[in-house]
C-alpha cells in the first residue's frame, strides 16, 4: 500500500528559523540585484533610446545576449570567471552582480518602451523652453515612462525574488538552499518545499500588492 503523504506542521515550525534565515539572504540578493538592474537598465534604456546609433546597436546586442542565455549559465560563468581571475568576490556578491546584470538587460527594454511612449509634444515643448536634455530626461521623460511601465517593473522585481534561488548553485545559503539542508536532515521534502513555496508566495504577493498601490498613487498624483 502506498504511503500516505502528509504535511508535517511540527517540522515546518521547527524549521522556520532556518528557512527565515535563508529568506533574509534571498531578500538581500534580490535588493542588491534590483538596484543594479533598475539603475543599469534605466541608463541602458536611455542610451538605447536617445544615444548615438552605434551605442544603440551595442546596447541592443548586450540586451539580446543576456536575455537569450539562461541566468543559471550566467551565474555559474561569472562565478568561475571571478575564481579564475583571482578577484576576491564572495559567492553572495557574485550572485548579486550576475542576477543584477541579467535584470538590467530586461529593465533596459522595459524602460526603452516606456520612453518611446512619452508624447513627443512634451519633449518639443521642453526644448522650446530651453530645458536642458538632462532635466528633460529626469523631470519629463522618466516620470512618464515609469508610470507607463510600472507593472512590468513590478513583474521584474517579483521575478528576481524567485530567481534568487539560483544563487544556491554557487553555494549561497539562501531560502532554497537552506530548505535543501533541512531536507537532508529530515528526509521530508514535501513539507519543507511546501514551507519554502509558502514563504516565496508571501513575499511575492506582498511585493505585487505594494507595486499595485504605488501604481494607483502615481496615477492619482499624475491627474492632479
Amino acid at each position: 500500500m502506498a504511503r500516505t503523504m502528509i504535511i508535517d506542521l511540527a517540522l515546518i515550525i521547527d524549521s522556520l528559523p532556518t528557512l527565515l534565515r535563508g529568506l533574509v539572504v534571498s531578500l538581500k540578493i534580490t535588493s542588491g540585484a534590483l538596484c543594479i538592474g533598475m539603475i543599469g537598465g534605466t541608463l541602458l534604456g536611455i542610451g538605447q533610446s536617445l544615444g548615438h546609433p552605434i551605442l544603440r546597436v551595442l546596447i541592443g546586442t548586450y540586451a539580446a545576449l543576456i536575455r537569450g542565455t539562461p541566468m543559471l549559465i550566467q551565474i555559474v560563468f561569472l562565478y568561475y570567471l571571478v575564481s579564475i581571475s583571482g578577484i576576491g568576490l564572495s559567492p553572495f556578491t557574485t550572485a548579486i552582480i550576475a542576477i543584477g546584470i541579467n535584470s538590467s538587460a530586461y529593465v533596459s527594454q522595459i524602460m526603452r518602451a516606456g520612453i518611446s511612449a512619452v508624447p513627443r509634444g512634451q519633449i518639443e515643448a521642453a526644448k522650446t523652453l530651453g530645458i536642458t536634455t538632462r532635466d528633460t530626461i529626469w523631470y519629463i521623460m522618466l516620470p512618464h515612462a515609469v508610470r507607463v511601465v510600472l507593472p512590468a517593473l513590478g513583474n521584474e522585481s517579483v521575478t528576481l525574488i524567485k530567481d534568487s534561488s539560483l544563487a544556491s548553485l554557487i553555494g549561497v545559503m539562501e531560502l532554497y538552499k537552506e530548505g535543501q539542508v533541512v531536507i537532508s536532515h529530515t528526509y521530508d521534502a514535501l513539507s519543507v518545499y511546501c514551507a519554502v513555496a509558502a514563504l516565496y508566495l508571501c513575499v511575492t504577493t506582498s511585493l505585487s500588492f505594494a507595486v499595485h498601490r504605488l501604481e494607483i498613487f502615481l496615477n492619482r498624483h499624475a491627474h492632479h
